[in-house]
């Protein structure tokens, strides 16, 4: 199957064309600031793959949590090519792509994710790497700061931006080409209209007051 895979959750942006297990081409962006070029960069990983557009099969885009304006892009993008095309979805937690990065990069015994999640806090999911698998110990939740700090040194903590916070942490990025390896292990597709970002928070707001006669 020939698999398309967007990653634009962290400062690290990449897309992915995988065919078949042994033939990927990945093309990552660190440019700084908020600037994307989703578009340039599957037109130079499918002309890397020497693959086009009408010959992909399954799209799988990383759903955070992170940079939800790259999140969400990637979703929009997904959700329009498969209006399109009809081509198949999957959804993929960064985190899992991080954790399996890491397992890939060689690192063993149990991992804490860190990725930032704004007001303070921290989404944080224990992993436990071996030889041959990354296995989810703990799951994903938000903590405080205190909380990463108090569990001392008895994991590495890994993550885009883990240094920031601390400096014993390793940065470990989610990759898209990862995330193709994951999406080639699933079948359980889905439609587009039902992806949405991995976000731990609900949703509030304030309801604006009706408009002033004038």
């Amino acid at each position: 199957m020939k698999i398309l895979a967007l990653e634009f959750s962290s400062a690290q942006r990449s897309v992915a064309v995988a065919c078949g297990s042994t033939h990927v081409r990945e093309i990552i962006d660190t440019t700084p600031g908020k600037a994307m070029r989703p578009f340039a960069m599957i037109e130079s990983a499918l002309a890397a793959a020497g693959v086009t557009r009408e010959a992909i099969e399954c799209i799988a885009i990383g759903l955070g949590p992170g940079s939800y304006t790259g999140i969400r892009a990637g979703i929009a993008l997904a959700q329009g090519w498969q209006l399109a095309t009809g081509v198949k979805l999957l959804g993929i937690s960064s985190v899992e792509a991080i954790a399996a990065q890491a397992q890939s990069d060689g690192l063993r015994g149990p991992v804490r994710v860190v990725v930032d999640a704004q007001r303070g806090e921290f989404y944080l999911a224990a992993w436990e790497l071996t030889g041959q698998s990354a296995r989810e110990i703990e799951p994903l939740r938000i903590v405080g700061r205190e909380v990463i700090e108090s569990a001392g040194n008895n994991s590495l903590i890994i993550g885009p931006e883990a240094t920031r916070w601390f400096p014993t942490a390793r940065v470990v990025h989610p990759r898209a080409a990862t995330m193709a390896a994951l999406a080639a292990q699933q079948d359980d597709f889905v439609p587009g209209e039902t992806l949405e970002p991995i976000y731990l928070r609900a949703t509030s707001f304030v309801k604006a007051p009706p408009p002033r006669a004038v």
